[in-house]
């Protein structure tokens, strides 16, 4: 017997635990071509929130009763294709299930234990890592002596983004939420600074703490975020735009309130910033050389990492909700097993 989680409603605003809906399935044997799946851990990811919706993207929608999707380390427990064997651990797109079906096209690779953890290969050494790595590579650029700001410093792409920008020279300012959370950034991270936006007097601490400027500001939130980013970008400042979590929720409830576009725009113009949206998955092309650069990082110490992991597939829509809401501390996994 297998548990899947499917999409029950479309949310309006806040997702709810109403939006989804567990339930028991007969486990099936893969046909001709197919591996039979048991995950591991489960990736839970900002991006989930633009899947319940049907708003245009860059990806089709989750639709109603479909299992929801998602990033899964998984061990092969059945085989029919000759490229993978029972007992093979690999990285895939599998959803929010406890096993899947799979065709090859669904794996993206196999996973070796005696390299890293193979739970990062949902973060730190996968999508999440490979997000950061290649915003700052293709556009963020950092070099040596210029200031990068990132927001959610403390989470699974923007801990990544700062420590890069260490080990090329710049200087790292995170902003994250709580005093624990800035205090994992500067001290075990190593950011130059960390910042709470929490915090009443935000905006001034940001500008004290980026007296020339910042020159790359890595987006991952918006809101008041971006309102005290923006005014502090440099000349030919690079701003790499990954995520915009603090309006993923919106109800549309105040479209057309404080348009600030028109002055974005000549910012944009008159100081010859670089705003840049971008999907990582655009550039699969240089994820090999990724994996080869991460993989010194993360054996030689150079690249630190945290996992907030919860227990049990059942968990997943409250563990979800509470990431929407900056709750989770770290990489958000949920741990569905161990490998025999």
């Amino acid at each position: 017997m297998a548990q899947r989680i499917l999409l029950a409603a479309r949310p309006k605003g806040e997702p709810t635990p109403a939006d989804f809906r567990l339930e028991d399935v007969e486990l099936a044997e893969p046909s001709q071509g197919q591996v039979l799946l048991r995950v591991l851990y489960l990736s839970l990811d900002p991006y989930m929130r633009g899947r319940m919706s049907t708003a245009k993207s860059y990806a089709k929608p989750v639709e109603i009763g479909e299992v929801m999707e998602g990033g899964t380390v998984a061990q092969v427990i059945a085989s029919r294709d000759p490229a993978y064997q029972a007992g093979d651990i690999v990285l895939a797109y599998a959803g929010w299930q406890t096993h899947a079906l799979a065709s090859p096209k669904q794996i993206v690779r196999k996973l070796d234990p005696t390299q890293a953890p193979v739970s990062t290969a949902l973060g730190v050494y996968g999508m999440p890592g490979f997000t950061a790595w290649s915003g700052l590579r293709e556009i963020g650029k950092p070099k040596a002596g210029e200031t990068l700001v990132v927001a959610a410093a403390s989470g699974a792409v923007g801990s990544v983004v700062g420590q890069i920008a260490k080990l090329h020279g710049a200087r790292a300012v995170g902003i994250a939420g709580g005093p624990d959370k800035c205090a994992y950034v500067r001290d075990e991270l190593g950011f130059d600074v960390a910042i709470d936006h929490r915090a009443p007097d935000f905006a001034g601490q940001l500008k004290q703490a980026c007296p020339d400027g910042i020159d790359v500001y890595f987006e991952n939130v918006g809101g008041a975020v971006w309102d005290a980013v923006w005014p502090l970008l440099n000349t030919y400042a690079r701003v790499p735009l990954c995520g915009l979590i603090a309006s993923y929720n919106d109800d549309g409830s105040n479209k057309g309130e404080n348009d600030r576009l028109p002055a974005l725009m000549r910012s944009v113009l008159t100081r010859s910033i670089t705003l840049r949206g971008f999907i990582q998955s655009e550039f699969v092309r240089s994820y090999p050389e990724f994996l080869k650069e991460m993989g010194g990082w993360l054996r030689d110490g150079s690249m630190r990492y945290r996992e907030d992991i919860v227990e049990g597939l059942a968990s997943a829509p409250d563990a979800f909700i509470g990431l929407l809401k900056g709750r989770n501390f770290g990489k958000l996994l949920v741990h569905l097993g161990d490998p025999d």
